[in-house]
């Protein structure tokens, strides 16, 4: 490899190693006045931890579950531990960080990853009914799904396909198994890939603690949904281990008005059914007072029909089998938390396999099978009380092997088989510094070797300032590059009939925040940001090719609002706001908003809890996507239509039974409204779930 690559990378370590060195000595020296304003590390602000619904304890209830992982008082018990797995991240202050916690999603009822983050803010997602979310449009700040970072337990499980064929299943971890999911933007990019245009989602899975506990539920509910979970996890002197089941099950088979995308001939919808199988472990061993090892596997198996293209009576089948394997050790440096090494393994394989029929005749089917495997060494280093560095090197090396196959003799010459392969490296660091009592700076790099596009080079920065002990403001930017995926540039899709491009340019641009944190009382806490981002070179299909190609300039602008209010100890209330404004530059649909992203997105809710009960009130108002694609054109239907606005009321709830036992019920869209999702897929009106949790 080419010696210059690593001049410039070294040059700025030492550059962002020296500068806040050189800044703190001389802030050391002179008298300034000491804010009383605390980080927002140190602000308990509900919107940045989003614990959204999660209650304080009622008088009667018990805190904290004795020994839990959030119970940090001390213990002289050798047998029990207080790590997770995943544990907190260390990151920039300069962009809101989103947190919900197990609670929360109990309390959510979500059966996926994708039902936790439509109650985060900026996040629009379109599913088709639950489960089925693979193939729908899942946007952050107006940025896809894979121009977004997802992470389980700092780790990525993105594979470099496109979204079509798949991408990241949000169904992919058992719910039971999380611990939370915390969602940043900004400088962490740096850390975590150039890729992440939208956001970073880090999903945290629970470690065991204590005595052995088993813990499950069994629900059922409309459109013939069943859903089992089951946990134990534990620890015995230095080892801790948690392992968890999910069987999900729903048919999605419900009437939908004429025009409806897979309208059968009872008026119902069509293919639109979902099974999945997910199984999760962990073990952690704490080696000595100093070094740890964990490891967590996850495997997923999903069998679900397609409809998110529109397609009359479509009848494709998806099959997705996938393995997630990660290994970490980390070990203590230095004395205290001053100095932490982690080093990671990990391996990642997907099986996508897309089929289904051509006319009456014919046959046709789309396989693509990536492995990944990847290193990551990251080192967090506090050189000064006022001064921290976080470096480190990641290693991804994908391989592909896509098989497509029709008997359609207008298609068998497009029959091939493709095994590619692409390594990337890249060098990364973060160094945050306090310049005072009042301001912060962050500076991100990121340099990455792309067998595929070569070397390339992302920079970050962020900063935040404090007015006084209620005001805060702060503010980002960040330089990305996305790569088009294997497929899109060599395989043919015979499920789609679209054609891989091998001369796409990848997706480059930069984002941008600014914003303000405020503490207008005690019980009300606010968060304002204002995102914009400049995408060129924006991936899609040609609708006359059928091709990919870089379609052109997309730049978005918008605000994101999150509002908590405490209004007793019992109660409490949030709302999270976000307009979006995602406006295409250049090309033949200059001026119209991407499709399939709202301008507007509200999700507000209530909640009570007191001795295990609880009651908790969602509403959501979706202001209307573009529908882009797809269209009824006997309806007269354009591609610049936008789907009427809707706006949806849930209700969830615990009635306890015993100590043990709770009586759990989600009544969802109880107004009945039958409102388009997206692309002439709509909702199937009310619909219930009930079922039983118990902890033993």
């Amino acid at each position: 490899m080419n010696r210059k690559f690593f001049v410039l990378p070294v040059s700025l370590l030492k550059l962002l190693v020296a500068f806040p060195s050189i800044a703190a000595d001389h802030e050391h020296n002179k008298n300034a006045v000491k804010s009383d304003i605390p980080n927002l590390n140190e602000i308990e602000l509900p919107s940045t931890n989003a614990e959204l619904l999660t209650q304080q304890p009622g008088e009667n209830e018990v805190k904290t579950e004795p020994n839990s992982p959030r119970d940090l008082t001390p213990t002289n018990d050798p047998d029990i531990s207080l790590e997770t797995i995943g544990e907190k991240d260390i990151l920039p202050e300069s962009t809101p960080t989103y947190v919900i916690e197990k609670e929360e999603i109990k309390k959510q009822g979500a059966t996926s990853v994708a039902d936790v983050l439509k109650k985060m803010p900026g996040f629009a997602i379109n599913n088709v009914g639950h489960g089925a979310d693979i193939h729908t449009g899942t946007y952050y700040r107006g940025a896809s799904i894979e121009q977004s970072v997802f992470l389980i337990n700092g780790r990525p499980i993105n594979t470099n396909i496109s979204t079509y064929h798949g991408a990241t299943d949000l169904n992919s971890i058992p719910v039971e198994a999380i611990e939370r999911v915390e969602l940043y933007s900004g400088t962490a990019s740096s850390l975590y890939g150039s890729s992440a245009f939208g956001g970073v989602v880090n999903i945290i899975t629970k470690a065991g603690y204590g005595k052995p506990k088993l813990t499950g539920s069994l629900e059922f509910g409309s459109l013939n949904l069943n859903n089992q979970q089951l946990t134990y996890g534990g620890s015995t002197n230095k080892v801790k281990y948690n392992f968890s089941f999910e069987r999900f099950f729903i048919d999605n088979r419900y009437p939908v008005p004429v025009g409806a995308a897979n309208r059968d001939s009872e008026g119902k919808l069509f293919n639109a059914d979902t099974a999945t199988s997910t199984y999760f472990g962990s073990v952690g061993i704490d080696l000595d007072p100093k070094n740890s090892l964990n490891l967590d596997v996850t495997t997923l198996s999903s069998r679900r029909g397609l409809i998110y293209f529109g397609f009359p009576l479509q009848k494709d089948r998806l099959d997705h089998d996938g393995l997630n394997v990660g290994l970490s050790w980390k070990t203590k440096l230095g004395k205290g938390e001053d100095s932490n090494l982690t080093t990671t393994l990990g391996y990642n394989r997907d099986y996508f396999s897309t089929y289904g029929p051509t006319g009456a005749t014919f046959y046709r089917t789309g396989v693509l099978d990536t492995q990944q495997f990847k290193t990551r060494i990251d080192h967090e280093w506090k050189l000064t009380q006022n001064n921290q560095l976080r470096w480190g090197l990641d290693l991804k090396n994908t391989d592909l092997i896509g098989n497509v196959l029709s008997t359609d003799p207008a298609r068998i010459a497009n029959n091939e088989r493709e095994d590619r392969s692409v390594l990337n490296t890249a060098l990364f660091a973060v160094n945050t510094w306090k310049i005072s009592d009042t301001f912060q700076i962050d500076l991100g790099v990121r340099q990455s070797f792309d067998s595929q596009f070569g070397s390339y080079f992302n920079p970050s920065g962020g900063l935040r300032y404090t007015v006084n002990p209620t005001v805060a403001f702060r503010g980002s930017w960040s330089g990305a590059q996305r790569n088009p995926g294997l497929d899109q540039l060599y395989v043919f899709d015979t499920v789609h009939n679209w054609n891989p491009n091998p001369d796409l340019k990848p997706e480059t641009g930069s984002t941008w925040t600014a914003g303000v944190d405020v503490k207008f009382s005690e019980k009300l806490l606010g968060q304002f940001t204002y995102f914009g981002s400049s995408l060129d070179n924006r991936l899609g299909v040609n609708t006359q090719t059928r091709t990919w190609q870089n379609i052109g300039l997309v730049d978005t602008n918008g605000l994101e609002t999150a509002l908590q209010l405490k209004v007793s100890r019992n109660w409490s209330t949030f709302l999270n706001y976000t307009y979006t404004d995602a406006q295409i530059k250049t090309g033949t649909e200059t001026g119209l908003q991407l499709g399939l992203i709202p301008y507007s997105w509200l999700q507000t809710g209530i909640g009570y809890q007191k001795d295990g009960w609880e009651g908790n009130l969602y509403a959501t108002y979706n202001s209307g996507s573009r529908r882009s694609i797809f269209n009824n054109n006997d309806a007269g239907q354009k591609n610049t239509d936008f789907a009427p606005s809707f706006f949806n009321l849930d209700f969830s709830g615990r009635i306890p039974v015993n100590k043990n036992l709770g009586l759990t019920f989600y009544l969802e869209n109880i107004l009945g409204e039958q409102y388009e999702r997206v692309n002439r897929i709509y909702s199937p009106g009310f619909t219930f779930r009930v079922g039983l949790s118990s902890n033993l």
